[in-house]
């Protein structure tokens, strides 16, 4: 009898264990859902205002502009985001108004 109770005991823990997980799955993913919303209403904002985030220039298109190549600083901003090319030079001259290029 008391072989019973320890495996019901122990199912009971795995059924728990396993409740708990999905829990903890699902709430990772309602906040992974919740920060990319708020990631998008953060570019949106900043596309609005004309403004680049800092850290999201590669780096590769600020030394073109500072060599005033700028055909190969857009280049450079499309391969690194997949933006288009009319994106792409917008957000270059945005880049090179802001650090005075």
């Amino acid at each position: 009898m008391e072989i019973w109770a320890v495996l019901a005991v122990g199912l009971l823990l795995l059924v728990l264990l396993l409740f708990g997980s999905s829990s903890a799955s699902q709430r990772q993913r309602e906040t992974a859902a919740r920060l990319r919303r708020v990631e998008r209403k953060l570019d949106l904002v900043l596309d609005h205002l004309g403004l680049v985030d800092p850290e999201a220039v590669p780096s590769e298109v600020v030394e073109h502009l500072r060599k005033g190549q700028r055909i190969a600083a857009v280049r450079a901003y499309r391969q690194a985001t997949g933006e288009s090319l009319l994106e792409a030079k917008q957000a270059v001259d945005r880049i090179a108004e802001q650090r005075g290029l």
